[in-house]
C-alpha cells in the first residue's frame, strides 16, 4: 500500500490521539533520562561567584521593595506592560531608520534532548488525492528550547500570584482564570535594548557558577552608550549560545544567571519586559526562592519574562551598526487561561 493511502486512512481525530500517546511516551522517557543524567536541582552544585548570595530573609525584603501590587489597580493583569504607553510606542516607532529586521526566535525542534523532555509533536496531514495539506502540533513552551513569553500566572509565592491573587483559587487544569497570557493579547510594541554583558566583561561567555550583576548591566550600558529606561524591553546576552555552539548542549544545572539584586535594578528603571540567555542562576541558592528571578519578576513586579530568545544574530547586528536600541515587537497567541505562548520577537532597526 502506498504511503499516501496509509495517511488517507488516518482521520484527524485519530491523528490527534496518536500525537497525545507519542507525547506521553516521550515524557516518560524524558523522566527516566533526567534521573539518569543527574538533571536534578537537589543534587546540583550550589557554588556561586561574583556576588554574595542573599539570605531568604533578604530575598523576602527584596520582594517587598520590588512589589507593584496595587500600583495599577487591584484588578490589573498587565503589570509592567503599563509602562508601555502610547507615547512610548510612538517614540519606539521613530527608532526605525533602515528597516532591517532581526528575528529573536529560536527554531522549534522536534528532537528530544537532556533539556527538552517533551519536544514538539508535529504531523502533516494530507490526502493524496486532495488539494490541501494541514498540520497538527502540540508543544510545551516552558523550558529551555522554545522562545516564549511567560504570563504573570506562571509563578507564585506563598500561594499568591501577582497583585495578591490566590493561586489555589485561580489555577486549574482548565487554565488560569486571571493573569493568563490572554492579558497580553494586544501585543508588545516598544523600545528594545540589548546589553551584551559578556562583551562588556571581555569574556566569551559566563561560566555556569557565575552571577550576572548590577555592575555588569551598568558596565554594558557604558560600553554601548545606551541607557535602559521606562517601558523598555531589556535583553541581556551572557554568551550562552556561543558556549553551546562550541561545547555542546549544556545541562540544566548549573547555569549562569541574574543575581536577585538585578530585579530591583529593573524595578527602579521601570523595565516592561525582561529577556535573555541567562534568566536564572540555576540552581538558585535558596529554598524559599528556588527560581528567584521568575518569582521576583512575575509575582512581585508583574514583569513578563521573554524566555530563551536567540540573541546571537541580534548582537551581531548591533555590533555592526553600533547601535543597541531598536523597535521590538512581539505578540502572544490568544489563549485564554494559558501561562505562556511561543513567540517570534522582531527587532527592527
Amino acid at each position: 500500500m502506498r504511503g499516501e493511502d496509509i495517511v488517507t486512512k488516518i482521520t484527524r481525530r485519530e491523528a490527534v490521539g496518536l500525537a497525545g500517546l507519542i507525547a506521553a511516551a516521550a515524557a516518560g522517557v524524558a523522566g527516566a533520562q533526567e534521573r539518569r543524567s543527574g538533571q536534578d536541582r537537589a543534587a546540583a552544585p550550589r557554588t556561586t561567584r561574583r556576588a554574595r548570595d542573599l539570605s531568604d530573609d533578604e530575598l523576602d525584603a527584596l520582594f517587598e521593595r520590588c512589589s507593584n501590587w496595587g500600583r495599577w489597580g487591584a484588578d490589573d493583569e498587565r503589570g509592567t506592560l503599563n509602562y508601555v504607553t502610547p507615547e512610548k510606542r510612538r517614540a519606539a516607532a521613530q527608532l526605525v531608520v533602515t528597516g532591517e529586521t532581526v528575528s529573536l526566535g529560536r527554531d522549534i525542534s522536534k528532537t528530544q534532548s537532556k533539556v527538552d523532555g517533551r519536544p514538539v509533536q508535529h504531523m502533516v496531514m494530507y490526502n493524496g488525492g486532495g488539494v490541501s495539506v494541514s498540520d497538527y502540533f502540540s508543544m510545551a513552551p516552558h523550558g529551555m528550547t522554545i522562545t516564549h513569553l511567560d504570563a504573570l500566572s506562571h509563578f507564585s509565592y506563598k500561594d499568591q500570584l501577582y497583585n495578591g491573587r490566590s493561586r489555589a483559587s485561580t489555577m486549574s487544569a482548565d487554565g488560569a482564570r486571571w493573569g493568563s497570557i490572554q492579558a497580553m493579547k494586544d501585543g508588545i510594541f516598544t523600545r528594545g535594548v540589548l546589553l551584551d554583558v559578556a562583551a562588556a566583561r571581555g569574556v566569551r561567555w559566563y561560566e555556569p557558577d557565575e552571577y550576572v550583576t548590577v555592575a555588569d548591566l551598568e558596565a554594558a550600558e557604558q560600553r554601548q552608550n545606551v541607557r535602559v529606561g521606562s517601558g523598555d524591553v531589556l535583553l541581556v546576552r551572557s554568551g550562552m549560545e556561543r558556549m553551546e555552539q562550541e561545547l555542546g548542549l549544556q545541562d540544566i544545572y548549573p547555569r549562569a544567571g541574574f543575581h536577585a539584586e538585578c530585579a530591583e535594578w529593573m524595578h527602579r528603571r521601570e523595565v516592561a519586559v525582561y529577556g535573555g540567555d541567562c534568566i536564572e542562576k540555576l540552581p538558585y541558592p535558596s529554598e524559599r526562592f528556588p527560581s528567584a528571578m521568575h518569582m521576583l519578576a512575575l509575582v512581585a513586579m508583574g514583569l513578563p519574562i521573554l524566555d530563551w530568545p536567540a540573541l546571537t544574530p541580534l548582537a551581531e547586528a548591533c555590533e555592526r551598526m553600533q547601535r543597541y536600541d531598536f523597535l521590538l515587537t512581539l505578540a502572544p497567541i490568544r489563549l485564554p487561561g494559558g501561562t505562556s505562548s511561543p513567540v517570534n520577537p522582531l527587532a527592527v532597526f
